[in-house]
């Protein structure tokens, strides 16, 4: 292989790789949320690890979120627009180093295929303002066998009030 011929097929990786529908980037524009804000405004509110989260769909290291050995009873909310997401009693420890729950709360997320890195999942996102959380997968435990895989900076944590049963 020559060099033109490398440079050929590499320019044509990087177009494919470019392309909204490879990707799955236009689905993500197509849709609409109750919470739109601009990419600045956005980078203002949140931190630069959860705007990578939330709004790139990227993903933190395994076993880098604080909210992985959370115990206490409470509410995981979207860290974008503080929508409830999941609540404490369908948390999990399933050995992957993020935060999984087997149910989401009741409509507070959307779900979408995700056809990046090859391969064929479930994207979840936060129904209110479209923040990436995540993915599902169907090898999680009893009632549902759903495992909710999320990015824990991208969620926010709520502590149940002393007082409630």
């Amino acid at each position: 292989m020559n060099r033109r011929t490398m440079l050929a097929a590499a320019g044509s990786m990087a177009a494919l790789l470019g392309l909204p529908w490879l990707r799955g980037d236009a689905a993500r524009a197509a849709e609409r949320f109750e919470i739109e804000k601009t990419p600045e405004q956005w980078k203002q509110q949140l931190t630069p690890m959860q705007y990578y989260i939330l709004r790139e769909e990227g993903t933190e290291r395994p076993f880098s979120s604080p909210l992985l050995k959370e115990k206490r009873k409470g509410t995981f909310a979207c860290a974008g627009c503080e929508l409830p997401l999941f609540s404490s009693d369908t948390k999990y420890d399933s050995g992957t180093g993020w935060p999984s729950f087997w149910q989401p709360l009741p409509n507070a997320i959307g779900e979408r295929r995700d056809s990046t890195l090859g391969m064929v999942r479930t994207e979840v996102h936060c129904r209110r303002c479209g923040g990436h959380l995540g993915h599902v997968f169907d090898d999680g435990p009893k009632p549902t066998g759903l495992r909710y895989c999320i990015d824990g900076f991208g969620l926010t944590f709520q502590p149940a009030s002393p007082n409630a049963t």
